[in-house]
């Protein structure tokens, strides 16, 4: 009679340690994941939103789209007085001959900075 019980016991153990071992392995999986692909690339957004709030008038920017300019002006109302978010702020550029507007959001990166040769 003590058999069975002692043998449900020990299956019992190696059910529950499997369990553990799983959630550990789970957790690690996900731990890694955090540290390798999610945590660096907060960072960098983080840098790069920092980056862009800094934008003054003659830095040299790229937008997503790839065109090259230099910040002639930066609006940052709507056309209804109503408040903007940070990155919808309208900023013109100058590329070329042209002159264009972009959204602060869709500038890609800041070239040089004036002062920074």
């Amino acid at each position: 009679m003590t058999v069975p019980i002692f043998a449900s016991l020990l299956a019992l153990q190696a059910t529950s340690n499997s369990v553990y071992q799983m959630v550990f392995m789970y957790g690690a999986i996900f731990a890694i994941f955090y540290f390798v692909l999610i945590r660096p690339q907060q960072q960098q957004r983080k840098k790069h939103e920092a980056l862009i709030q800094q934008l003054k008038k003659g830095d040299e920017i790229v937008t997503m789209g790839g065109i090259v300019g230099e910040v002639m002006n930066i609006a940052q109302q709507s056309k209804d007085g109503a408040p903007v978010s940070a990155m919808d702020d309208r900023i013109t550029i100058k590329s070329a001959d042209a002159r264009l507007i972009v959204e602060r959001g869709k500038i890609a990166r800041v070239v040089n900075k004036p002062g920074n040769s």
